[in-house]
């Protein structure tokens, strides 16, 4: 298993390694000239080619390059050239609105579908079953800002129970956070809830038709263990890598649930700075979303090493 586990960690290192030199170029090979962002229309050729001077962009690539490794190693991407700021600081305000509204997504997501997907695997071709695949196509058919918008104009704007829009920090009022996360997260649960809870029901139906199974309940044992202690652990591979792909993505795509519910995330964040061409923020929310992306599969990785007993070398 160790030498399992070396190969996987050792198979990031080209891949990130592609990723940051796809960043760099990035700056370099888009149209458009950072200069003129930063200086304006107005900017005469003079003005334009001190920016350039001062931002490192009239150096051959290779200095550039070396250079901007420096500065990542230290955790360093850059500043912002639209405010000024750094960009390091700009991420850490934005990101803990997307993380708290993800994981609580994905823990509801997760509550939810699991046993949705148990129940449609053990009633096969039930009313249960029909039911949950059926809210799985609906789940996957409706686009998520329209699930957002029919929830505002229901629990914000018909019955006046949830704010509008917003966002509170958990530490600065937990009940005003609480009234402000409820929106998003159901609208973003209700995709990932059709996911699981499909990925669930495939994974069970396909464990339950196994001979141990067949085993436990002749000996007697209580189908609820039968269910949740035997045939879910043996299907929660599969299970495993849905959910944690699932964080991924909430992390990496939920640009239109912070637009339409008004969020101060990493998602505004990004499509502000694609709007602004505020290249150096552009590129350090790319390294980000796909840092995400590379840990979030080297973990089900390691889960698969804990998991699946095959798994020995």
């Amino acid at each position: 298993m160790t030498g399992y586990l070396l190969r996987r960690v050792l198979a990031i290192v080209p891949v990130m390694a592609v990723v940051v030199v796809f960043v760099f170029l990035l700056l370099r090979l888009t149209p458009g000239n950072p200069a003129a962002v930063i200086a304006g229309d107005t900017a005469s050729a003079e003005q334009l080619e001190r920016i350039r001077q001062s931002l490192g962009l009239a150096d051959p690539l290779p200095v550039q390059f070396a250079r901007w490794l420096g500065l990542l190693a230290q955790g360093d991407f850059g500043t912002s050239l639209i405010s000024g700021s750094p960009v390091t600081g700009m991420i850490a305000q934005r990101i803990w609105p997307t993380l708290n509204i993800a994981i609580l997504t994905l823990i509801l997501s997760a509550a939810i579908a699991v046993p949705m997907g148990v129940i449609a695997a053990w009633r096969h071709r039930t009313w249960a079953d029909y039911a949950v695949m059926s809210f799985s196509v609906l789940g996957f058919s409706i686009p998520v800002f329209v699930i957002g918008y029919a929830l505002i104009l229901v629990f914000s704007i018909e019955l006046r129970w949830l704010p509008v829009q917003g966002y509170v920090a958990p530490g600065e009022d937990l009940g005003r956070f609480a009234a402000r996360v409820v929106l998003p997260c159901l609208a973003l649960a209700t995709v990932f809830v059709a996911l699981i809870a499909r990925m669930t029901r495939t994974s069970m139906l396909e464990v339950l038709g196994e001979d141990f199974i067949r085993t436990a309940r002749a000996k007697g044992i209580r189908e609820s263990q039968v269910l949740f202690r035997h045939a879910l652990r043996n299907a929660a591979v599969p299970i495993l890598t849905i959910i944690g792909t699932g964080f991924a993505l909430l992390i990496g795509g939920a640009v239109v649930t912070e637009s339409v519910f008004n969020i101060p995330g990493i998602g505004r964040l990004t499509v502000d700075a694609i709007l602004a061409r505020d290249y150096p923020v552009i590129q350090a929310m790319t390294l980000l979303t796909s840092g995400v992306y590379v840990l979030i599969n080297l973990l089900i990785d390691l889960t698969y090493a804990v998991v699946d007993p095959r798994i020995r070398y």
